[in-house]
């Protein structure tokens, strides 16, 4: 059992002024789950834990409270209210049979206003005290935030992985019946393998971007052209699935850049099916390609609504989406991230009435 002079508020105070004091202040007993006050109650007094413990918590939701803190004896609580009038803004509950000594809130201004030792380590109580509930606090941001973090990968993942996943099961189904000819199984085959590949590059782009790996990545002299068409013969069918149509007014330049051919195909990946989901009921996307002295520069346009203005700014960061159902933003920035490391840019806009431009730019070898 603790007693009065223990307590930290009032060791400061000279033997007259604690007399006073103990003689103000009164026992209460309370037993195990009995509230002391509740959230409301008006502020009369402070109290100082003898023995026992108690548990303040505070109300998120209905039906749902929640404990946020303990006082051990020797600690002081139900200082706020006194010092600024106001109800009681949380319940104080014994979790054990607890006394107390109270304080009634005349005797505490007295003591506040004639005793500077009290006012200086009440301030200092409630400056640790706010310290510890902003700690406190973060630590739950954080872990929120973490979660939800979490649950945006999943989400990105999901919706990523969900094409190339249907396209391996109708290619399967289709092997496995019985009239299918031996030339058919073994193109499907192949579009099987290529979608696993493509999965796994998806993953492996997802964990690098997490771990924020700066390993140097291999590329070699690749044929721009061939590489672009490529990419588009696998990609036409996938996209005439969802009535949307590819057109490249003109052939991409056949000339030698500098690329990681697996890794880079991930970004007309993403920029031309992230178009595809922004036009649900159909449509066009345009693939030109202009050549200057020193870079060869790609512009993907779509017919669809456009880029919100609320996000046009922030499209790039991770997990930057506006009105989607899928998708959480991670694939723009992977695309953004894959073309960084091939020496390029990218940049984005709205055309008037036209849908979103997509523009990137990768640097022409000098030797």
């Amino acid at each position: 059992m603790v007693t009065l002079e223990s307590c930290a508020l009032f060791e400061q105070l000279p033997a007259g002024e604690m007399a006073d004091l103990r003689a103000a202040a009164a026992t209460r007993a309370y037993s195990a789950g009995q509230d002391i006050f509740k959230e409301g109650d008006p502020g009369d007094g402070i109290y100082v834990v003898s023995s026992g413990k108690v548990a303040f918590s505070a109300r998120l939701s209905v039906g749902d409270r929640r404990v946020f803190s303990e006082a051990a004896p020797g600690d002081f609580f139900g200082e706020m209210a006194v010092l600024d009038q106001l109800p009681r803004s949380a319940n104080a509950t014994a979790t054990e049979p607890t006394e107390l000594f109270f304080i009634p809130r005349d005797k505490v201004v007295k003591l506040l206003t004639h005793s500077p030792s009290v006012g200086m380590a009440l301030l200092q109580e409630i400056c640790r005290r706010m310290r510890e509930f902003n700690q406190q606090y973060f630590r739950e941001v954080l872990q929120a935030e973490r979660l939800a973090l979490i649950g945006r990968f999943a989400s990105a993942i999901v919706h990523d992985l969900k094409n190339p996943l249907t396209i391996i099961g109708i290619t399967a189904e289709v092997a496995c019946m019985e009239e299918t000819a031996p030339e058919a199984r073994k193109t499907s085959e192949q579009r099987i393998n290529k979608q696993i590949r493509r999965i796994t590059g998806m993953v492996n782009d997802i964990l690098e971007f997490t771990k924020g790996s700066g390993a140097e990545m291999a590329v070699a002299l690749v044929d721009y052209g061939a590489h672009v068409d490529s990419i588009m013969e696998e990609l036409q069918p996938e996209v005439a699935r969802k009535s949307v149509a590819i057109e490249l007014p003109a052939a991409a330049p056949r000339i030698k850049l500098r690329l990681n051919p697996h890794r880079f195909s991930r970004v007309f990946y993403n920029l031309i099916l992230n178009a595809v989901d922004e036009m649900p009921g159909g449509g066009r996307i345009t693939v030109s390609f202009k050549v200057t002295d020193a870079e060869v520069i790609t512009e993907i346009a779509d017919t669809g609504g456009g880029i919100a203005p609320e996000i046009i700014g922030q499209l790039f960061e991770p997990f930057a989406t506006h009105g989607k159902t899928k998708g959480t933003g991670l694939g723009l920035s992977i695309t953004r991230k894959i073309i960084q490391e091939h020496g390029g840019r990218i940049s984005a806009r709205n055309q008037d009435g036209s849908g979103a431009v997509f523009t990137f730019a990768l640097p022409i070898p000098k030797n």
